[in-house]
């Protein structure tokens, strides 16, 4: 489904099977052009029904004279719409229209030096030689008839080309990566230059579009939002409230499993901004009583996801009786994630769009559903919330379930709620709240190691530290913080939260590793 926003289609990147596909959306995004990420697997007839703008082939795996490999249909690049190919999709349209592909005399992986022998078209205002990033073992030897060779590489003798008449283009390498430092620049020079697109994606053209499509889905009908305090679900209560009004009752559901001081947070915050009517429900004791002896983790998102639901229908009958909508803050990455869009794999269940019941009462109504994590902070600032809250680290829906390996337990809520607590002021307090995206604080519950504190011997629980820096959170790197940092904060939760007694740092990046644990 395509959900076109500005004044023109959308451009459609092509995902071949590429780790980079999210990243080529949003570095298109970043040139305030709207795009969405579409399967391979779509025909040609499918794609050009959805009125692209322009076409980007990602990259792939895959080699495109392998038996089974993804196939390029030729009347995709005859229907008269700009399309780029990087990598795989370079590669593809070469094969397509019948050039020389091969594998490459000498594979390219990372930092390489490209010469430009015609700097036009793409490649305009690029210097002689630049520097880019390749990752590929095949290389397109021969350009199609009518194209216009721009740059080469040892391993790739034909690494860009263009025919400008039948706007057609490709490179080898990754434009998307910051690793290539122009890269950025070949993409404007595709989108505003040879397809002739504006940068009208802003936070004001988002706003303006969703509050048309939420008044158009809603009608006169009453609306109840599911109100955690982060910013996801801040943000689309805040667009839905500027849509309709009096027609939003906001339900802040207890379950038992925030952090310290958020439902204070809630409370008094978000109805200060925004003046929305806020219904406050408590269902910790429900929520601990089903997740009671549950450690695995994807039923216990199935269970909060269900229990959710089931207190919004609880509350709904006396706050809300009649609602026929539920606002939930998806995002496109929490859709991706959770198996969204043909081909994509279940990383892990999302309790905004997966473990709801069948039997749902409630339509649903997504506002954010097509953004990344920068774009809703954009949104949020738009839309006047403050700092404090659009700049509020990302929290799950689960909350500190997830982040209790084993059975959740009052207990053991209390114990991470602690260190979590004690995590996030000492982050403050060096300012690197803007600089880390998030940092769960991970609490072992089923380990326990020997310790020794006030002279005595301790048996105490291990605390995992998950420190990372991202931008959407499709990919990530652990952040290298302080030394002198780390040790204050594991001198306090060792001090001051009596059942931990050793404190560990995760230093994995995603992939492989998700940035929560479960």
């Amino acid at each position: 489904m395509t959900n076109t926003m500005g004044n023109q289609g959308p451009v459609l990147v092509i995902d071949f099977g590429a780790q980079y596909a999210q990243l080529i959306a949003r570095r298109v995004r970043e040139a305030r052009v709207y795009s969405e990420i579409a399967p391979h697997t779509l025909s040609a007839e499918q794609i050009l029904a959805r009125r692209p703008a322009a076409i980007i082939l990602s990259g792939g795996p895959a080699s495109v004279f392998e038996q089974g490999a993804p196939k390029l249909d030729p009347a995709l690049l005859d229907a008269g719409v700009p399309v780029l190919g990087i990598c795989y999709g370079f590669q593809a349209i070469a094969y397509a229209l019948g050039a020389q592909v091969d594998r490459a005399f000498k594979g390219e992986y990372g930092s390489t030096s490209a010469s430009i022998c015609a700097p036009a078209g793409l490649l305009a205002g690029s210097p002689v030689g630049q520097q880019v990033w390749m990752s590929h073992g095949v290389a397109v030897t021969e350009a199609p008839e009518g194209f216009e060779v721009l740059a080469s590489t040892a391993g790739a003798p034909v690494a860009a080309f263009q025919d400008q008449g039948r706007r057609i283009y490709g490179l080898q390498w990754h434009p998307e990566v910051r690793h290539t430092p122009l890269g950025q620049a070949a993409l404007e020079n595709f989108l505003f230059q040879e397809a002739g697109l504006k940068p009208d994606w802003t936070p004001g053209s988002i706003v303006n579009t969703q509050i048309a499509a939420i008044r158009e889905q809603v009608g006169s009908g009453r609306v109840i939002c599911g109100l955690s305090g982060g910013v996801d679900s801040s943000v689309a209560a805040a667009l839905v409230q500027r849509a309709v009004g009096d027609q939003l009752t906001c339900v802040f559901v207890d379950h038992g499993l925030l952090r310290a001081g958020e439902r204070e947070q809630v409370e008094q915050d978000f109805t200060a901004v925004t003046g929305a009517k806020l219904v406050v429900h408590d269902a910790a004791a429900e929520f601990l009583h089903h997740l009671a002896g549950v450690t695995e983790p994807e039923t216990k998102r199935k269970i909060i996801g269900r229990e959710f639901i089931r207190a919004f229908e609880a509350a709904a009958r006396t706050a809300a009786p009649g609602a026929q909508f539920l606002v939930q803050g998806t995002l496109y990455p929490d859709v991706v994630e959770s198996g969204g869009g043909e081909g994509a794999a279940t990383i892990k269940s999302h309790h905004n769009v997966g473990g709801l019941p069948d039997d749902l009462q409630f339509e649903l109504v997504e506002p954010l559903k097509w953004l990344f994590k920068d774009e809703v902070r954009a949104v949020g600032t738009e839309l006047g919330l403050p700092d404090s809250m659009v700049w509020r680290q990302p929290f799950p829906g689960p909350g500190l379930a997830i982040r209790i390996i084993g059975e959740v337990t009052e207990e053991r809520l209390s114990v991470v709620r602690q260190a979590d607590a004690i995590v996030r002021e000492e982050l403050t307090d060096a300012g690197l709240d803007r600089e880390i995206w998030q940092c769960p604080v991970v609490l072992l519950a089923d380990i326990r190691s020997v310790g020794v504190q006030g002279d005595e011997r301790t048996y105490g629980h291990p605390v995992v530290l998950r420190p990372v820096s991202s931008e959407d959170a499709m990919t990530a790197d652990f952040s290298r913080l302080d030394y002198d940092l780390l040790a204050r904060i594991a001198g306090r939760i060792t001090g001051e939260v009596p059942a931990v007694n050793r404190i560990v740092m995760d230093i994995t990046s995603k992939p492989p590793g998700t940035i929560e644990w479960e």
